[in-house]
């Protein structure tokens, strides 16, 4: 693919995720198609690779945010002990989805509603995140477990001298 076919295809991607999204600061770039929520807020200089978030729930992405290509993030949940078998048409929100400042998604990781990832989380590819990862945590896995941390010294090192991605 030519450097121009990429680079309108980048900014094609990018203002659709801009125009799906509810509020966004600056600098947000995307290089694969990525469809937000209009309850989906975004910090600043956020790089989706292909990101889909569904649901009505309010879905909240913080600073220098980067994903894989694949990555889901679901706000809400069917209602399976409605009126109907296998699920009615309610939707049940469970709280807002957080992503704290400088998290790495991994490619094809899902994000379940009502969670929150801590600043600096790492989520390994594939994973599937159903419950909250704290700061600085590595974590993979189906469901998602922290299996390591960051050191902790050298990402503030890092944060202290503005050098993010």
């Amino acid at each position: 693919m030519t450097r121009i076919v990429k680079s309108i295809l980048t900014w094609l991607f990018t203002t659709y995720a801009k125009s799906t999204a509810n509020n966004w600061k600056a600098n947000i770039k995307a290089n694969g198609f990525t469809k937000l929520t209009g309850k989906t807020i975004l910090g600043n200089n956020v790089h989706f690779n292909g990101m889909r978030i569904f649901g009505i729930g309010t879905c909240y992405i913080g600073d220098n945010f980067h994903s894989g290509f694949g990555c889901h993030i679901m706000t809400s949940y069917h209602n399976y002990e409605g009126h109907k078998i296998p699920y009615d048409e309610t939707l049940i929100v469970k709280g807002d989805t957080v992503i704290k400042d400088n998290v790495w998604l991994g490619i094809n990781v899902t994000v379940m509603g009502g969670v929150t990832i801590g600043e600096g989380a790492i989520i390994q590819a594939g994973s599937v995140v159903v419950s909250d990862i704290p700061d600085y945590a590595i974590a993979g896995g189906h469901p998602a477990k922290v299996f390591s941390h960051r050191d902790i010294e050298h990402y503030e090192a890092l944060k202290q001298e503005g050098r993010f991605f």
